[in-house]
């Protein structure tokens, strides 16, 4: 679950955080597990939607900053940067290229970003997929193959931007 969240956020400390925050989320609310799914799946399904809300809440917070600095309020200097490229499986010379490729795969929509991450990172076929996103396999297909359109879309728009 920890890489699953250090994927979503790649930053250690939030993945850590929210890691924590879903062995919370099951040991409180395992006795509504209704085994109508493998639990596996249930597991995932919870993580995915604990690193979503994560990610939402981080956006708000970073608009607020935004609202902030434009109004000229000095709460603004008390707001730190939200989130920093930090994840501990990619070496330092390798850090700046995969900040730039996880850049453009966190601008896809959610459920191209979810269904890319389980299939690419988490290795999950497409069948588990289908089940832990609780639509049907060809989705998944569909969102795979939008998702590495959008993705290929996305690092040729930022190379162009950065030229």
């Amino acid at each position: 679950m920890f890489n699953l969240c250090l994927n979503y956020v790649q930053n250690y400390e939030d993945a850590q955080e929210i890691t924590q925050d879903i062995f919370v989320a099951i040991h409180q609310s395992i006795d509504k597990f209704r085994n109508e799914s493998n639990l596996e799946t249930w597991i995932y399904r919870i993580s995915i939607n604990k690193c979503l809300d994560f990610i939402r809440t981080r956006q708000r917070k970073k608009r607020f900053a935004f609202i902030y600095f434009i109004t000229g309020d000095k709460e603004i200097t008390s707001v730190k940067q939200l989130s920093e490229f930090n994840h501990p499986g990619v070496a330092l010379e390798q850090k700046e290229q995969m900040a730039f490729l996880f850049k453009c795969i966190n601008a896809l929509p959610e459920n191209q970003k979810t269904a890319l991450i389980l299939n690419k990172l988490e290795q999950k076929k497409q069948q588990e997929i289908a089940e832990i996103m609780q639509i049907s396999a060809k989705a998944v297909e569909s969102l795979i193959q939008r998702a590495k359109l959008n993705l290929f879309k996305n690092i040729n728009e930022s190379k162009d931007l950065r030229l």
